[in-house]
């Protein structure tokens, strides 16, 4: 089986961001887990899903209404996602765990697996970065073609044109299809699934009570036209956002990709350096994308420091940056979530008609 591993016997430049990260911390006093934004947040997000949801059951309205709190109410979900799975799944939430644990299951609660996803995410995304054989967030195939080591097909020429329709999918295939896949072969890319008798009982419990409420209730109370039509509206949203956010910060122009080979590959630089060559950021300097994205738009900052919490992120950043100047390493960033959707479009539409990427390797971030 190919194993990859990262130069890290010195660390310089993780040991350098990470005391600065530290100061920081110690400076303010401080926890880097959530704070009252991150709990407001989760008031505001929640009680806001179950009133719409309710509302979508039991309201009398008009069939444009049902469609626009359909959508609505899939915004409302993808944010619970981004603002209080993620941080709870990577255990960035609260400083207790049971509070991480109890909250990492909202996943459960939006119709995939909270266990699943921290294999899937928190050990193979984050430790092996857009490194094609390891990293499941960039193998798609054959369906998407996101990286210039894979195999690229006839299809893969339209891509750019049809990779929007995927993406809004994308949370339909996570419930119906990938999460059963992952759950019978005990395999994500090459990492074997340990399962105990509570994973089993989380994992089919979830998916009937999903079935309950999001399928047989509502089917129940507005009949099954009207449920199909919000249904695939809310899926819809969700998976579109979802697929443009987590695609936004590595699937780009300015990001780099790896593979493994066969038997063990050493890469001659540390991880964290590596992370900073295949994560770019997006849209930093808009207060209400990184409300809505629960800090994602700040991914090399959640890369680094995934243990804390996305609240935090507008504030280290500039460490980040900092610290990145003193080692002569790039800061992948764009201004605005347009040129970030942009260059992901180019790129794709490049990677589909087996063009080679233009990377900007060894750029530094300006004085």
């Amino acid at each position: 089986m190919s194993k990859i591993s990262f130069n890290n016997q010195t660390q310089p430049f993780y040991k350098s961001v990470k005391k600065s990260v530290e100061e920081y911390f110690a400076r303010t006093g401080q926890q880097k887990t959530g704070n009252w934004k991150l709990y407001a947040k989760t008031l505001i997000l929640i009680p806001a899903a179950l009133g719409i949801y309710a509302f979508l059951l039991w309201g009398a309205y008009p069939a444009l209404a049902g469609i626009g709190l359909s959508v609505l109410l899939g915004f409302v979900l993808v944010a619970i996602a981004f603002n209080v799975m993620h941080d709870a799944c990577h255990g960035s939430y609260s400083s207790k765990k049971w509070v991480n644990d109890i909250l990492s299951y909202t996943m459960n609660a939006l119709g995939s697996n909270a266990m699943i996803w921290k294999i899937k995410h928190n050990i193979l995304h984050h430790t092996y970065t857009n490194i094609d054989g390891l990293d499941d967030d960039i193998a798609k195939l054959p369906v998407l073609r996101l990286c210039p080591t894979q195999p690229r097909m006839a299809m893969h020429k339209y891509q750019h044109q049809y990779m929007f329709l995927v993406y809004s999918l994308s949370s339909l295939l996570w419930v119906g299809l990938t999460d059963f896949m992952k759950y019978f072969s005990r395999k994500i890319v090459v990492t074997e699934m340990k399962l105990t008798l509570k994973d089993h009982i989380i994992f089919w419990g979830s998916k009937l009570l999903y079935a309950f409420f999001y399928v047989a209730l509502p089917i129940y109370f507005v009949g099954f036209g009207p449920w199909l039509a919000g249904f695939l509206l809310v899926n819809m949203t969700m998976g579109l956002t979802l697929g443009l956010v987590f695609q936004l910060a590595h699937v780009v122009e300015k990001t780099e990709f790896e593979q493994t080979g066969e038997g063990h590959k050493v890469l001659d630089e540390e991880w964290a350096i590596h992370e900073i060559r295949t994560t770019a950021n997006f849209a930093p300097g808009n207060p209400f994308i990184t409300w809505f994205v629960g800090g994602l738009n700040y991914q090399v900052e959640h890369h680094l420091f995934p243990r804390v919490s996305h609240v935090h992120y507008p504030a280290i950043s500039k460490i980040v940056q900092d610290e990145c100047r003193k080692f002569n390493l790039p800061y992948h960033t764009y201004a605005r979530m347009t040129e970030a959707i942009a260059s992901h479009y180019r790129t794709m539409k490049a990677l589909g008609h087996g063009q080679p990427l233009k990377v900007q390797r060894n750029t530094p971030i300006a004085a």
